[in-house]
């Protein structure tokens, strides 16, 4: 058994998570229910890789996400701290004995759950009263809620990640930094979640990290979803460190993701500047703690090609966390498959990799480059049709900034994942019709990847009904590209688009370049050259002259790794 440990820092990363999450409990329904399609009952996926089996305190057996989740106190919404499977009440007011003068108690009312979630606690409270034999009036007269209804709701009103959650949470999952409200101070900068994992929080995550590690037989790696735009890529970066130090030798594989309003609202130089900043120091200190960083998120999702078959609002989170959170589901399949052996060519998987493999490969051929791209088809392109031999890699999109297009690297090296892929028209594409796909295409293609893993899986991305409505009119009910698009006055959803089939790729590849160069350019610029516009503003962030010099020298080698002509000079852009 080789376990996954996931970890999500900050609020964007807590929304991809509640996509994720959403994802992978959609599959646990889809492969118990004995009417769904086959390829969902057969899907040979392990989920005991992200999952642990419990028991709460009733004796029910609970199977619950390997997870730990930060975020700023309140972030929560309607859900309490402790999750909603164990049902545990908060401890009352807490009375000071050394304090003899008045006490002032400052309590949020709860949230109202809008009726997504209404209708999933109406569900399970039904479901528990049917389990213990007793057969209430008040089950008959519940207000039925439709699914029209629930999907207009998310549309029109997701304020936190556990608005659109349907998974249940272990006790020690769900973690808020204490102190730190979200609607007290823009958590916006490096600056101020420099100290927030300082002192008591700090312990109290790494003691939850800990709770889940420790029960694990051999844990493969973590997986860690972080947003990096603000002051949770400094939360993020200590715990990082803390983890180097107490799991010396166990992986940790990076997703730096970013929604697209954190580009936006630069009204100034001075805020330019700023997050230039911000940025430089940010991937400098996330990189140095991970084996492997992937940046995610593109400043305008919807005028990407990525976007090409979506329905994407840059200003809801919502919709563009679902975007990379199917990505990222796509790009750790390997890590799930089951190993079957010498004949997974003849069945419906092949693959299978863990984390610490996919690192190794990417970082370790012929260069060491710590950072790779993630590219997604979304939904994946049938194998059928004119130039089929080239149609599902050239349909991969990037869904990481700052990159070169297009550009020829002889020392790259790709993980390829494709899952629900059609063939012939409505049948699935079989694993040795992927493979021969993917190898007619390098074989005609001016220039092919030094070395290719390719993972693939007859079952597709199921579309769980949170899932937001962002499927353009060209795709069909099964994520097929149709010819002529259906007339509709909205986007499709998931009452419309049931699943997907699925492409994506990590690859280590000079098109990065781009990325680290800007970084760089940036950190010398304004924090060490002589007489640097950000000195002041980086001291009093705690980075003295020397820290931010080794920081420099880092993303100096990253560059030359993958350019060992670069001459990447100060004055550069």
């Amino acid at each position: 058994m080789t376990e996954i440990v996931t970890i999500q820092v900050g609020g964007f990363a807590n929304f991809v998570g509640s996509h994720f999450w959403n994802i992978q409990d959609e599959l646990l329904g889809l492969a118990a229910d004995p009417y769904a399609d086959p390829v969902f009952r057969n899907q040979n996926l392990n989920m005991d890789v992200l999952y642990r089996t419990g028991e709460t305190p009733q004796g029910i057996v609970s199977y619950t996400p390997r997870l730990v989740s930060v975020d700023l106190q309140g972030s929560l919404g309607s859900m309490s701290s402790r999750g909603t499977l164990y049902n545990e009440t908060s401890p009352g007011p807490s009375y000071v004995t050394t304090w003899a003068g008045n006490i002032s108690t400052h309590a949020s009312g709860p949230h109202r759950k809008n009726l997504f979630l209404e209708s999933l606690y109406e569900e399970e409270r039904e479901s528990l009263t049917v389990m213990n034999g007793i057969n209430g009036r008040e089950n008959n007269s519940r207000r039925e809620i439709h699914d029209e209804d629930k999907v207009e709701s998310l549309e029109n009103g997701v304020q936190f990640w556990t608005d659109f959650s349907k998974v249940h949470y272990h006790p020690q999952s769900l973690y808020e930094l204490s102190g730190l409200w979200t609607d007290v101070q823009e958590f916006d900068n490096y600056g101020i979640g420099k100290d927030a994992f300082s002192g008591g929080r700090g312990e109290e995550m790494s003691e939850r990290l800990r709770f889940f590690a420790e029960e694990c037989d051999y844990m493969q790696g973590f997986q860690f979803f972080v947003d990096d735009s603000g002051g949770f890529s400094a939360v993020a970066a200590d715990f990082l460190e803390s983890i180097a130090d107490e799991y010396t030798k166990t992986p940790v594989l990076l997703y730096a993701v970013r929604g697209p309003v954190s580009h936006t609202n630069l009204r100034s130089q001075k805020q330019t500047v700023f997050r230039d900043i911000h940025d430089a120091v940010s991937f400098s200190r996330l990189s140095s703690f991970c084996k492997l960083i992937v940046p995610v998120g593109l400043p305008l999702l919807s005028r990407s090609k990525a976007a090409t078959f979506l329905s994407v609002k840059d200003e809801e989170p919502y919709h563009c966390s679902a975007v990379y959170a199917a990505s990222l589901h796509a790009i750790t399949l390997p890590f799930r498959l089951e190993h079957l052996g010498p004949t997974a060519d003849s069945c419906n998987i092949s693959g299978s990799m863990d984390v610490s493999g996919v690192v190794q490969m990417l970082t370790g051929q012929a260069r060491q480059n710590m950072v790779s791209i993630l590219d997604v088809a979304m939904p994946a392109p049938p194998l059928t049709g004119k130039q089929v031999e080239q149609t599902l890699l050239r349909n991969l999109q990037p869904l990481t900034p700052d990159i070169t297009e297009d550009v020829e690297d002889l020392q790259a090296v790709e993980s390829i994942s494709v899952q629900g892929s059609f063939g012939s028209p409505g049948h699935r594409a079989s694993v040795s019709e992927v493979n021969d796909m993917v190898e007619a295409a390098y074989e005609n293609a001016t220039s092919r990847p030094k070395f290719c893993h390719l993972s693939v899986s007859q079952c597709p991305l199921p579309i769980p009904l949170p899932f937001p409505s962002i499927f353009g009119s060209h795709v069909g009910q099964h994520g097929e590209l149709l010819d002529s698009p259906i007339i509709s006055s909205r986007s499709r959803g998931s009452l419309d688009v049931h699943s997907i089939p699925m492409a994506a790729r990590l690859r280590s590849s000079s098109a990065v370049l781009p990325f680290l160069e800007n970084r760089l350019v940036k950190l010398r610029r304004y924090g060490i050259e002589r007489g640097a516009s950000g000195a002041q503003l980086l001291s009093s962030w705690g980075f003295g002259q020397d820290e931010l010099q080794d920081m420099g020298e880092s993303l100096s080698k990253m560059v030359s790794a993958l350019d060992p002509h670069s001459h990447t000079s100060s004055d550069s852009d």
